[in-house]
Parts: C-alpha cells; structure tokens; sequence
C-alpha cells in the first residue's frame, strides 16, 4: 500500500502501512486542523477552516463513494451541480453534522460501527461480508487517498449519526392519503404521448452570419476570445517494467517501494542549491522524455492518458520548474517545464470561425424555439378542442411522433419485473421526455424542451385511471417510501438552517482534491 506525502511542500516520503509499522494518527486524525498551514478557505462555528482540513474531508467523499455509501453521499452534497461544488457541499455539510450530532448526544458506539462496516457493499461478497475483500480494499485502496481503516471507521460512524438525526427528525413526519394516491398513479400509470420534434438542419440556411454581426461580437467579447495557454514539458518516469506489472500482492508492493525510493532521491536531488534538471537526470542514467506544445483541452499524447501529470504540468511555473512525483499504476512521473506558451488575445481574422459557429448555433436555436413557441400554443388549443396529437400536428403542418405508452416507472412494488428492454429499441431523448411529462396533466402540450440536435414538444394524449389494486397490493412500499422523501425534504431544510447557523464562510473557490 504505497502513500507519497509531501515533506517540507517539495520532499517525497514514502510509506508502507501494511508492511511498516508507521502510525498515520499523527496526520490523519481529528485534532484541529485549522492550526495547520496557512491556506484558509472559510470559517465554521467561528473558527477557521484550513486547507489542509477542508481537503481531508473532501477525500472523505472520495472514499465514501468507493465504499458505496449512497445515502451518506447523497445528503452531504445535496444542490452541487459539479464536481467541485459536490466536494465543498460534503465538506461543509460533514463538520455540520458531526457538530449537530455531538450537541444530540449521538456516539455510536465501537461495536455498533463494527457491525455497519460489514454491511457496506463494498466488502459483499456471495455470502455477505466478505473478509477478504476487506482486506484487498484496506491493503490497496485506502493508502493512495492518505487513509486507513480508522477513516473506514470514522465514515460508518457519520453513516449512523445521519441515520439517528433523520429518524428524529422524522418522527413527526405524515402523507395523507390523497397524496399517496396522486403520486402512485402520477409515477406508474401509463401515459400516452407523442413528441413534435424540431432539428437544427432544417433551420441552418435561416440562420445567416454577416461580417457586421461577427465585427460586433469580436468587440463585445474580446475578453474571453483569446489562444489556449499552451505548456512544454520534459518528464522522467520511474515505471514497471512489463514483467513487472503482472505481479499482485506483496511482490507487486514492494516493487513499487523500490521505485518510490528512486523517486524520492530524484526529487531530493532537485532541491539542492542550484540544481539542474538535466544534470540530476544524467546522475540517474535516466532517459527524460519531452513533449510538444499543448494545452489542457489538448494533451500531449505522452500525457493524455495520466490527466494527473497534465493538471500538474499547469501548476508548474518559471520559478519552480521542477514538479513533484506523481503516482501513476505503473509508477512515478517527475517533469520538467520547459516553456510556457501563455495565452493571447485573437485577432478578429483568428477568432472569426469560432464566432461564425457560435451566432449560427445561437440563431438557430433562437429560430428553433420561436417555432416551438408558436406551435405549442397551436398545438394546445387543437388538442384542448378534442384533436389527436397527430391531427393536431398536421393542422399546424407539423409530424407528431407516437410513443409506446410507458409509465415514469415500470415496476409498481410486488409486481414482477419487466424485461430489460433493448437500448436500440430506445425512444431518443425518452428520459428528457418523462422528466417533462411527470409535471403534466392529460390533455396539454408541453414548453419547448431542448436537444442536441434541435428539441422537441411532448404532447401528453391520456393516463390510465388510477389502478386501486395495484395501489393496495403496493402500500406498505409506497408508504415507506413516501415517509422517507419527506423525510428526507425535512433534513434537507434542517441541514440548510443548522449551516447557516453555523455561520458557513467560504472565502475562495474550492477545487476538487487531487
């Protein structure tokens, strides 16, 4: 189990946990934070929060992911939108709760976490828990994200306090009836609908770019047109061979020990006063390799297929040229930078493709859904005055396409499965039209929903009456489930005003941990 630690922000330290008695409490335990380097990236509970902590607790995600912790990770990174906002949302949201559940007295208690550990999925085996399997994800998966069991440990335990606070916030939680009914006939009924489908071809000969319209947008955005920053780079790789990366186990461990050995010397080779790169290589009897010129959204070939060395080859700068080792499958990596190409403004001759694509694709998109608009409301009074979606459609000199009837979910509780069906079989964009159609009575047309290739209307015809047998044959796990959405909107809410109570202050943009 190899873990690479920076010493001194520059200095490689390698460990072996499996094999090395080195204890990580040191690091990885639950003193404060706050107290370790200088990088602040908000405040809690008025104190402040350093980078060091905030990126131990967006690992945290990482791991509580690996370990198929859904409900965990889906309550502490409730409203993100991308990656990082997911791994700010879990930082935030984690300290959160841990405060909240000490102030309820909830502690969970060694042997109650023990037996939650065996049931995470990661660790299921044909029979339920499965010891080796554990021990596989121990032995290989913890170290390269800086932990051990005890993260393991901490994480089941958090698992726990979430489940205790949202069942005392529940307890008082009701759904009438009516709404049980509403949402089972909403949600497995089945509906009959037909789309009207709008595709960007048919409008691109409507939508014309002049010189004047390209003139005016290079003047309105000249700002942001402007070349890709564009790095060189040389690198050595300190690699398995290929006998070398069939080995498993111990064997395959203590390979990669020796390599991060050498990697470690190199790296302290490369602090001494005035040292030189290629000097230092020569040294090691190592064969650098050196790139071309390329930017993020283009890697060099060599590094395309590490997207590690190509965010690290960014970071790197004239004044520390020299990166740190970054682990790869099959080894280590230092580079080099060689030249930084920075970006530039375009000229408008440059800028102008990119600007003609982007009015046409505006355009066209703008001529798309003026179309829809207009045949939305037409459509709408022709189907309110008892017209088919297809009689409809041709009255507005429109194509309705006709969907096999399907319900927002297939298999109502205790019924049995329904075959999976074939993905070639598939309607295009069949979940962006039950997405639409699950906010629709019968009888109405939907706002224009759009596509890649164009968008669409969703017309939705008709829906099966209410089925009362299925529905009682189906209570107990509509019930339950109905109770636990709403749970889950009352910790929601809850979570939102304990955070703002905590006094949550972000100072800066989080980036996802590397």
């Amino acid at each position: 189990m190899i873990t690479v630690m920076r010493k001194h922000h520059k200095v490689l330290m390698i460990f072996i946990t499996a094999l090395v008695c080195i204890s990580f409490s040191w690091y990885w335990n639950k003193t404060d934070f706050a107290q370790m380097g200088n990088g602040v990236v908000g405040k809690i509970y008025d104190r402040n929060v350093s980078q060091v902590e905030f990126q131990r607790n967006s690992r945290l995600l990482r791991l509580g992911s690996e370990l198929g912790m859904r409900d965990l990770v889906q309550a502490l990174t409730i409203g993100a939108q991308s990656e990082n906002e997911a791994y700010a949302n879990f930082s935030w949201n984690l300290m959160v709760l841990r405060h909240e559940a000490d102030e309820l007295g909830i502690k969970p208690t060694t042997a109650e976490i023990a037996e939650f550990v065996k049931t995470l999925p990661a660790f299921q085996g044909e029979n339920g828990f499965d010891l080796a399997k554990y021990t596989e994800f121990a032995d290989h998966a913890l170290a390269p994200m800086g932990f051990s069991e005890a993260q393991v440990e901490e994480l089941a335990a958090d698992q726990i306090a979430l489940e205790r606070v949202e069942k005392i916030l529940g307890a008082g939680v009701t759904v009438p009836e009516s709404e049980m009914r509403e949402n089972f006939e909403q949600l497995y009924s089945k509906m009959e609908v037909s789309t009207v489908r709008f595709h960007s071809a048919d409008f691109a000969n409507q939508a014309q770019v002049g010189d004047a319209d390209v003139a005016k947008y290079f003047e309105a955005h000249k700002a942001q047109l402007k070349t890709d920053e564009k790095r060189q780079v040389k690198f050595v790789n300190f690699g398995l061979s290929d006998d070398q990366k069939k080995l498993t186990g111990k064997q395959r461990i203590d390979v990669l020990q020796k390599l991060a050995d050498t990697a470690n010397d190199f790296t302290e080779a490369l602090q001494a006063k005035g040292a030189d790169f290629d000097a230092v290589v020569a040294k090691f009897k190592l064969t650098p390799k050196e790139t071309g010129e390329f930017s993020k959204a283009s890697p060099d070939p060599l590094l395309a297929g590490t997207p590690a060395l190509v965010q690290s080859a960014f970071a790197l700068t004239k004044e520390t040229p020299n990166g740190d080792a970054i682990q790869a499958p099959d080894g280590f990596y230092v580079e080099h930078l060689i030249k930084i190409d920075p970006a530039r403004p375009l000229t408008l001759e440059e800028a102008q493709p990119k600007i003609v694509e982007a009015l046409k694709q505006e355009r066209i998109q703008g001529l798309i859904a003026a179309k829809a608009a207009a045949s939305a409301k037409e459509l709408g009074e022709a189907v309110k005055s008892g017209k088919t979606a297809a009689d409809a459609a041709a009255q507005a000199g429109l194509k309705a396409e006709k969907i096999p009837p399907f319900a927002l979910l297939d298999n109502p509780p205790g019924s049995a499965p329904a075959p999976t069906p074939d993905p070639k079989s598939q309607t295009p964009a069949l979940q962006a039209i039950k997405q639409t159609v699950s906010e629709m009575a019968p009888g109405t047309v939907s706002d224009f929903v759009p596509q890649p290739d164009g968008g669409l209307l969703v017309v939705l015809e008709k829906r099966e009456p209410f089925n009362a047998a299925q529905f009682e044959a189906s209570r107990p796990f509509v019930e339950s489930r109905a109770l636990q959405n709403k749970g889950q909107v009352v910790f929601y809410e809850w979570l939102r005003e304990r955070r703002r109570a905590a006094g949550v202050e972000e100072t800066k943009p989080q980036q996802a941990p590397g």
